[in-house]
């Protein structure tokens, strides 16, 4: 299924692609507070597998010795998955202040035209064989669904962002909004 958005319109095809049907519109709030915010983590299941495979490793490293530093792998190893866990979670997807920000990128809500929700065939297709070289792409594999917003900037020879997101109806909704609302950057 693709979700369609264009002037200012959310409408749900089918997957037969017959019957668009209205999506009801969120508004956001004059406040400057972030109208989406979402911090693409990882899943929770991970933790322990990352946390359990670093201790392995670490109880291998002095397998069968009985030196005093059997416990320096552990103070190495754990902190260190911890902190991998951290990193690959670290990326924020946020619509605020008129922009959409996804980790340090952001782009003025005007620039946006087109917002397609892309299911998981959709968005392994568009980032594959119709990938385009020159698109921002911010993708978690373990994020299912995805965003595709088309960029209309002529100083900027990027043609669409791919968002990895897991509520992509809600970021779609807070980029409508936010348009709505937000002054033209030309």
């Amino acid at each position: 299924m693709v979700l369609t958005i264009s002037s200012g319109s959310i409408c749900d095809t089918d997957p037969a692609g017959a019957y668009p049907r209205r999506v009801a519109q969120q508004t956001t709030s004059g406040t400057g507070a972030p109208s989406f915010s979402e911090r693409l983590t990882a899943p929770l299941w991970w933790w322990p597998i990352a946390l359990g495979g670093a201790a392995v490793l670490a109880a291998e490293v002095f397998l069968g010795d009985s030196s005093q530093l059997v416990w320096l792998p552990y103070v190495i190893l754990l902190p260190a998955a911890a902190l991998g866990m951290f990193a690959i979670g670290r990326i924020r997807v946020e619509v605020s202040g008129g922009e959409l920000r996804v980790d340090d990128a952001h782009i003025p809500v005007g620039f946006l035209t087109e917002i397609n929700i892309l299911d998981a065939e959709t968005k392994r297709e568009l980032l594959g064989t119709l990938a385009d070289p020159l698109a921002f792409v911010v993708q978690r594999p373990w994020i299912r669904q995805a965003v595709r917003v088309a960029v209309d900037d002529p100083a900027d020879p990027t043609p669409y962002w791919i968002i990895s997101t897991r509520r992509p109806a809600d970021l779609a909704r807070a980029i409508v909004a936010a348009r709505a609302t937000a002054v033209s950057p030309r």
